[in-house]
């Protein structure tokens, strides 16, 4: 095979693993949403890769403050991502003031 088009499908691969992972994802989402009334539900299954850097980040805040756990860590950085990007929700506002003034050990 030439060397072009070796990497002629080494791309076209890698967009198709692409896309075969984003209809995965789409996929766990609409297993989730089923499985539960999203109106209703108080709590949603949620599956997310991050970067190395932020799981060792995050560890190594979660082994010095033994109050936090990784439920509460995400539940914070997301509220705090929506309230700060403009969600006007009270439901997420709540998170997000209950993330800032969260007494150790609550």
């Amino acid at each position: 095979m030439e060397p072009e088009q070796q990497v002629q499908l080494d791309q076209t691969t890698t967009q198709g693993q692409k896309a075969d992972d984003d209809r995965g994802a789409r996929d766990h989402l609409n297993r989730c949403l089923e499985q539960q009334d999203a109106q209703s539900a108080s709590r949603i299954s949620l599956e997310a890769e991050v970067p190395e850097a932020l799981f060792d980040g995050m560890r190594a805040f979660l082994s010095s403050r033994p109050e936090w756990d990784q439920y509460r860590v995400i539940t914070s950085a997301l509220a705090g991502f929506l309230f700060q990007n403009g969600c006007s929700d009270r439901c997420v506002a709540q998170h997000y003031l209950n993330g800032l003034f969260m007494k150790p050990g609550e």
